[in-house]
């Protein structure tokens, strides 16, 4: 064996273009792979500043001595062990320039052991078979900014099974989740981050392994299970992913070979203030070719839809979360970070090109310009961005006493002066539920929440924009979300939770069947003022169109009053047929009906008629334009 060259075995040209920032597909090339002409696992690893680096594991009792790597192309460290099995833990001990020596994890790993110590597992991504060759192809054709976007926000570490397991397998949870999300009529399930992090507190967002899902709750083949099995009811899958920094803790790749490897050289920048994480330095062209890689990872090999860049501001802006004299200024003397920029367009423009009909989507609560733009015409090149003011604004609205909502109007009509600024999400999101629940930020007494919480989801489901609900949204939970207590399984248990369910599902019917809701909702062309001016009736009204559709009109009336006489402008001819009303028994109103519709000639908001309308209190109606 001695005598076979492995040199041969060293992806040079691949490697090149790693330094380069050009690679896509990393996944392939570093970490433990198995070569099998030669019947061994090779362990390629970058750490270009490491005085020697070992491979270490329990097949050798973690001993140092045992499989020394070569350094090659000053970069790179290999080595090639025969006899490896699938599963085995190992780390790479790493001697710095200072005399140091680090345990690591392999920030290429596909697979890790659980908790613990954050050992990485050799790992073959080979062995299951999807059965989602018919959606891939559907999804080929498929353009997201017209189509209906409906997405459940699920954390899976949130979610148990009935015997009290703290995880359960990923394939549990697919086979429980996927009939929920049909029977709700979600198009899309998102999921909190499930790349390797060690601490559960962070939900998700101190990653420690960019390539590898969390061992939490099962194989990668059972990930792969749970995307097949959701794809199997026609449901898309986007993960929640996060480039804009890493976890700091020992094992994983902070300070990798002793020096600052993914993070600015620069000891101020290289940590974030905030979160107490890493910074990566995206002027490394070697760093966004991880990165980029991590990402088509999953398209790739996991078969998903879409992927949510979480903290896009804190990539933006050199100064975010930061005191004057904890940033540095850019080349040209401003607070954009640069390098930040053409990582998200490299980032997008490699993703959108590479697997069609994904989406990616920007969790972005700045207001930097075109977000959603094409890169070629300076945008980011995202899909997608969450609509965070209009949450904000509507949660702050809806936390009012109702008399106190006439002085505070402008919260509900202010987001459509740039709701066509880009293609947003409305995201009602973890972020706005991990101390109150939607229903708990609403003000009154338990009947009056449920009321209100229906018509604002109705308010949501009209509006412009894409949906998303974090789990227990859709069946009122009174409580704040941990991630320590179950939420996800629990079904609607009281007969308000019912009813709330109940809502959910014929809104989410109403916005696929539609395509009025969806078709057009970064244009004007898609959306027209009735009533937006009633400031002291706490009501309003608007219109949503679209050339091939029906024109739906949308009333609510967010007082604690009837409201007599409400005035609305109509466009030339057609009559009012009910689609919808909060107020439904159904969903636990009182079933009221005498809406008393009376048109007249009279011109309103410059439509050349208008129809006065009786509305109950803190309800919302829709209505078909025939």
């Amino acid at each position: 064996m001695d005598r076979i060259d492995l040199s041969k075995y060293l992806p040079r040209h691949e490697l090149e273009l790693f330094l380069q920032g050009k690679l896509t597909d990393a996944y392939r090339v570093f970490g433990a792979q198995f070569i099998e002409e030669l019947g061994m696992h090779r362990f390629l690893l970058w750490a270009p500043n490491a005085r020697a680096v070992s491979l270490i594991g329990e097949f050798n009792d973690w001993h140092g001595d045992d499989f020394p790597m070569q350094r090659f192309d000053e970069n790179f460290w290999c080595c090639f062990v025969p006899g490896l099995k699938n599963g085995q833990m190992y780390k790479y001990e790493i001697k710095t320039q200072d005399g140091e020596t680090l345990y690591k994890a392999d920030p290429f790993a596909l697979y890790s052991e659980i908790e613990k110590q954050g050992a990485s597992r050799i790992w073959s991504l080979e062995g299951f078979s999807f059965s989602d060759s018919d959606f891939l192809k559907r999804r080929e054709s498929i353009v997201p900014l017209s189509s209906p976007v409906s997405i459940y926000e699920l954390h899976l570490e949130s979610w148990r099974t009935d015997d009290g397991r703290r995880f359960p397998n990923y394939r549990e949870i697919a086979d429980a989740l996927a009939p929920y999300l049909l029977e709700m009529g979600y198009t899309h399930v998102e999921i909190m981050p499930i790349t390797e992090y060690p601490y559960g507190g962070s939900w998700g967002y101190q990653v420690t392994g960019y390539f590898a899902p969390t061992s939490r709750f099962g194989t990668p083949q059972d990930l792969m299970y749970f995307v097949d099995r959701m794809h199997r009811d026609g449901i898309f899958v986007i993960f929640d992913w996060v480039p804009a920094h890493f976890s700091d803790d020992p094992h994983g790749f902070a300070y990798f070979d002793g020096t600052p490897l993914f993070e600015p050289e620069n000891e101020i920048m290289a940590s974030h203030p905030i979160w107490g994480t890493q910074i990566f330095d995206y002027a490394k062209p070697a760093v966004q070719s991880f990165l980029i890689s991590s990402a088509c990872l999953f398209f790739d090999l996991y078969h998903i839809d879409g992927l949510r860049c979480d903290a896009v501001m804190s990539l933006i802006y050199l100064d975010y979360g930061r005191k004057e004299g904890e940033w540095i200024e850019n080349e040209l003397g401003s607070n954009i970070n640069l390098a930040g920029l053409d990582f998200l367009r490299n980032l997008n423009r490699t993703v959108l090109t590479s697997f069609n009909g994904v989406m990616t989507i920007a969790e972005d609560s700045s207001a930097f310009p075109n977000v959603c733009g094409f890169s070629r015409e300076g945008g980011l090149g995202f899909s997608f961005k969450w609509n965070i003011g209009f949450s904000n604004d509507t949660l702050k609205y809806l936390s009012l006493p109702p008399a106190e909502r006439k002085k505070q109007h402008g919260l509900l009509t202010f987001a459509m002066l740039y709701a066509m600024s880009e293609n947003f999400i409305l995201s009602f999101s973890h972020d706005e539920f991990n101390e109150k629940s939607m229903l708990s930020h609403i003000y009154g007494d338990l009947n009056e929440k449920y009321r209100t919480l229906r018509a604002s989801l109705a308010y949501i489901f009209a509006f412009p924009g894409k949906k998303l609900l974090f789990m227990g949204t859709d069946i009122g939970v009174p409580e704040a979300w941990s991630h320590q207590h179950s939420r996800a399984q629990r079904r609607a248990e009281t007969e308000a939770e019912r009813g709330i369910s109940e809502c959910v599902k014929a809104l989410n019917k109403i916005y696929t069947d539609y395509p009025t809701l969806y078709e057009i909702d970064s244009s004007f062309d898609g959306f027209r003022w009735l009533s937006v001016d009633e400031a002291e009736r706490a009501s309003l009204a608007f219109m949503r169109m679209c050339p091939n559709g029906k024109t739906i009109v949308a009333v609510f009336n967010f007082s604690d009053e009837f409201q007599s006489d409400f005035e609305i402008a109509l466009p030339q001819g057609g009559r009012l047929e009910l689609l919808f009303s909060s107020d439904d028994r159904r969903f636990g109103g009182s079933g009221f009906e005498d809406f008393n519709l009376r048109y007249t000639d009279k011109e309103f908001m410059g439509e050349p008629r208008s129809l006065k309308i009786d509305i109950p209190p803190l309800s919302a109606l829709y209505f078909i334009l025939d």
